[in-house]
C-alpha cells in the first residue's frame, strides 16, 4: 500500500473491525484479516457485543488478543432496533473514537450501521477515516417484496452515504447487493473467504465416525431441522436411521433435541460449538442444508478436509462447487436433501472421487492471503477519496 493512503508516513493503517455476533463465518473472517493485517504491519483492533457467544468464542478471543494491537472492545449490542441503540452509539463513538482509526471496517448489518455512523460523526470532526462495509449476507437474506425487506433495502441505500467502500465476499452476495439495493456507487471488491494450507491436512482416521455431520449455528436459517426431517425420512425408507452428530450452538438447540427425540432419532449425539476439524474427524460425510449463505466457512473448511458433502444450493457455495454445483440440492426440501445424503451411502466411492476433485479445485481459488490482499486494495482506494 502507498504511503499518502495512510495518516502515518510509513504506510502502516490503524484499523478497527466493528461487528456486532462474534460467532460463526463473521468472526472467522475478522480473525483471518486480523492476523493478515497484522502480519503485514497494521495495528488492528476489534469492536464487538459483550453478550454473544460462549466457551469456544472466549477460546478464540483469547488466541486472537495478542496481535490486536488496539484491542478488544466489547460493548453489549441488541440484534434488534431498539431505543438503546442510541446509548449503544454513544459508547462506541466514545471507544472507537480514541483509537484514533484510519479505517472502520464494519461487517453485518448493525455492526455496519454502528461503525458506519461512527466514521461519519469523525469524518464531521475533521478525522481523515474511511468507512467499510461488508454485509456477510445479513439484511440481503430478506425479501425485496415484503415490508421487513424494503425497510431494510432502504436503510442500506441510505447508509451507502456514510460508506467508502465495500467488500463483497461472494459474486452472489454483490449481485444481491446490486439487485435488492441498487448497483453500489462507491469502490467495491470480492473477497471470498479463504482459508490456510493446514486446513488440507488429512483427517484421522477414525473407525467410529458416524455417517452424517450437522455443524454450524442452531438456527432454521442454517437448516438443523432439515437435516433431522431427512435423516427421519432416509430412516422410513431404509428402516435404519443412519447414525448422526450435530454440533454447535444457538438458541434453539433444546427445540432440535425435541424435534429428534419426537421423529424417534434419539440416537443423535449433539455436542457444543469445537472447533470443525475436530468435528470432522467424527464423522464420515458433512451435510451444509442452509437455507440462505453469503460465503460459508464450513463448505471450504469441510472440503479442505475432504470430507463428501451434502449442500444446498444457495448464496455462493455454487461458487466453491464450480463444475460440480449440479449436485448441490435446492434448499427447504427434506426429501431431496435425503435422496443426496443416500446417493453418498450407496456411492461411497464416487463420493470420495467428488470429496478429492472439489478439495483439489479450492486449494488455489480460496486463500486468506488473496482476501487479504483484495481488502487492502480496497482501503487504499477508499482512502484516496476521503
Amino acid at each position: 500500500m502507498s504511503g499518502d493512503a495512510s495518516s502515518n508516513p510509513d504506510g502502516r493503517l490503524r484499523i478497527v473491525h466493528c461487528f456486532r455476533s462474534p460467532v460463526g463465518g463473521i468472526f472467522r473472517h475478522v480473525r483471518d484479516l486480523v492476523r493478515a493485517q497484522t502480519a503485514a504491519g497494521h495495528e488492528v483492533g476489534i469492536v464487538c457485543d459483550a453478550a454473544t457467544g460462549g466457551t469456544r468464542e472466549e477460546q478464540l478471543f483469547s488466541e486472537i488478543a495478542p496481535v490486536l494491537g488496539l484491542g478488544l472492545q466489547r460493548i453489549p449490542m441488541q440484534r434488534q432496533i431498539t431505543p438503546t441503540d442510541i446509548i449503544t452509539l454513544t459508547r462506541l463513538f466514545r471507544r472507537i473514537g480514541k483509537l484514533d482509526p484510519d479505517v472502520i471496517h464494519t461487517h453485518g448489518a448493525k455492526g455496519g450501521v454502528y461503525g458506519r455512523a461512527i466514521g461519519t460523526f469523525l469524518r464531521v470532526s475533521g478525522k481523515r477515516v474511511a468507512r467499510i462495509y461488508c454485509p456477510h449476507g445479513g439484511s440481503l437474506h430478506y425479501d425485496a417484496r415484503t415490508n421487513a425487506g424494503r425497510l431494510f433495502f432502504g436503510l442500506e441505500r441510505l447508509m451507502e452515504r456514510m460508506t467508502d467502500g465495500f467488500v463483497f465476499v461472494s459474486r452472489y452476495e454483490s449481485d444481491a447487493f446490486a439487485a435488492k439495493v441498487g448497483p453500489p456507487e462507491k469502490p467495491f471488491c470480492i473477497a471470498p473467504n479463504g482459508i490456510e494450507a493446514a486446513e488440507f491436512a488429512p483427517l484421522p482416521v477414525d473407525s467410529s465416525r458416524a455417517d452424517f455431520l450437522y455443524i454450524g449455528m442452531m438456527r432454521d436459517l442454517k437448516g438443523p431441522d432439515l437435516f433431522i426431517d431427512a435423516l427421519a425420512l432416509i430412516r422410513d425408507r431404509r428402516g435404519v436411521a443412519p447414525s448422526a452428530l450435530m454440533v454447535g450452538d444457538g438458541p434453539d438447540t433444546a427445540r432440535y433435541k425435541a424435534k429428534a427425540t419426537a421423529l424417534g432419532l434419539g440416537d443423535i449425539v449433539f455436542h457444543p460449538a469445537m472447533p470443525a476439524r475436530r468435528a470432522f474427524a467424527m464423522a464420515e460425510r458433512i451435510v451444509v442444508p442452509s437455507r440462505a449463505e453469503s460465503m460459508p466457512y464450513i463448505v471450504l473448511e469441510g472440503i479442505a478436509a475432504g470430507l463428501p458433502m451434502v449442500a444446498t444450493k444457495v448464496g455462493g457455495i455454487p461458487e466453491i462447487f464450480g463444475p460440480l454445483a449440479p449436485s448441490l440440492v435446492p434448499p427447504g426440501a427434506p426429501h431431496l436433501l435425503a435422496g443426496a445424503m443416500e446417493a453418498q451411502l450407496d456411492d461411497p466411492a464416487g463420493a470420495r472421487a467428488d470429496a478429492v476433485a472439489l478439495q483439489s479445485s479450492i486449494r488455489d481459488r480460496f486463500s486468506i492471503e488473496t482476501m487479504a490482499r483484495s481488502v487492502e486494495a480496497l482501503y487504499a482506494k477508499a482512502l484516496e477519496r476521503t
